[in-house]
């Protein structure tokens, strides 16, 4: 029925709100400002209804959460980065229907994951920033679905992605696009020298692993990918240990994916981690390179039901 018709990992830093304030940082954002209408523009030529963000800025400590309210209105500041982003406005519509759909896919899936269609909670800076500058005109609705997993397996993840882009395929009545919000490496400069990392990675490591994956996302080489992204969130401090990766990942098919990447905001640092803007083309897939649903599987599971 309905149609995956895009799939992007995104930036989400808080200096592309600071880079739009007059001030000496003014414009220093723009590539990634830019990389954003790059897909904004391209959802809107594919029909797109509905933007789906993997928001590594949502932390939940049990299940999967899908944050699909009607409507979506209010002034952000960051906990985190209060002096990035402060006073932020936002508004956008949701998309209940999509978001009980997702969850039902991915319980049947054996992922356990809540939808919250009637909800007072807001969306992360993980969404809101990227929505500041795809959807600034509210043509979209948007769904959220946490992606800072403190205790979660990536093969789960990866199953989530998956179920989500059959319950699309099968039983959607529309055009979404599935966005990995989260960085590369997410290792910060020590406190005291922000500002000297203001465009640097952390570590010539760190710098080092982040320029080989996009080689193997540019060359094709999700075999040798998926492997090792879980050593790779660990050893790479992944934003959100990298589960934002695992669903987009999923989504695509895992290790069966055939597509290569296309950057449309290249590789950049910001305040010690590693940054980019890549569209991976959907192509058809088969699912069967999905990973097994493992915390349904462990010893003492039980499950329940609040949908």
């Amino acid at each position: 029925m309905g149609k995956l018709a895009l799939a992007a990992k995104i930036t989400h830093v808080p200096s592309m709100y600071v880079s739009e304030l007059e001030g000496p940082q003014k414009g220093f954002r723009q590539a990634a400002i830019d990389g954003h209408l790059e897909i904004d523009r391209r959802c809107r030529e594919l029909g797109v209804d509905t933007i789906v963000v993997f928001d590594t800025h949502w932390l939940v400590n049990a299940n999967y959460h899908i944050n699909c309210a009607p409507h979506f209105k209010g002034t952000y500041t960051s906990n985190e980065l209060p002096h990035f982003i402060s006073n932020m406005d936002y508004e956008f519509p949701g998309n209940p229907e999509l978001g009980l759909l997702l969850a039902k896919a991915c319980n049947e899936h054996g992922v356990e994951t809540l939808a919250h269609p009637a909800t007072t909670l807001a969306p992360e800076y993980g969404t809101l920033v990227p929505m500041r500058y795809m959807n600034a005109d509210q043509h979209f609705k948007v769904v959220s679905v946490s992606a800072l997993c403190q205790v979660h397996y990536l093969n789960d993840s990866a199953r989530l992605g998956w179920a989500m882009r059959r319950a699309v395929e099968e039983h959607y009545d529309g055009t979404v696009a599935f966005l990995a919000s989260g960085s590369l490496s997410h290792r910060f400069a020590q406190n005291g020298l922000a500002p000297q990392f203001a465009e640097k990675i952390w570590s010539p490591f760190l710098e080092t692993l982040d320029h080989r994956v996009v080689e193997m996302w540019q060359s094709g080489d999700w075999k040798t990918f998926c492997d090792m992204l879980p050593e790779y969130a660990a050893k790479g401090h992944g934003e959100g240990f990298m589960h934002d990766t695992a669903m987009l990942m999923g989504a695509l098919g895992w290790s069966e994916y055939d597509g290569q990447a296309e950057v449309v905001t290249p590789y950049f640092g910001a305040s010690g981690t590693g940054q980019i803007n890549a569209i991976f083309p959907v192509t058809p897939q088969t699912g069967r390179a999905i990973p097994a649903a493992q915390a349904s599987s462990a010893n003492g599971y039980q499950s329940f039901s609040r949908l």
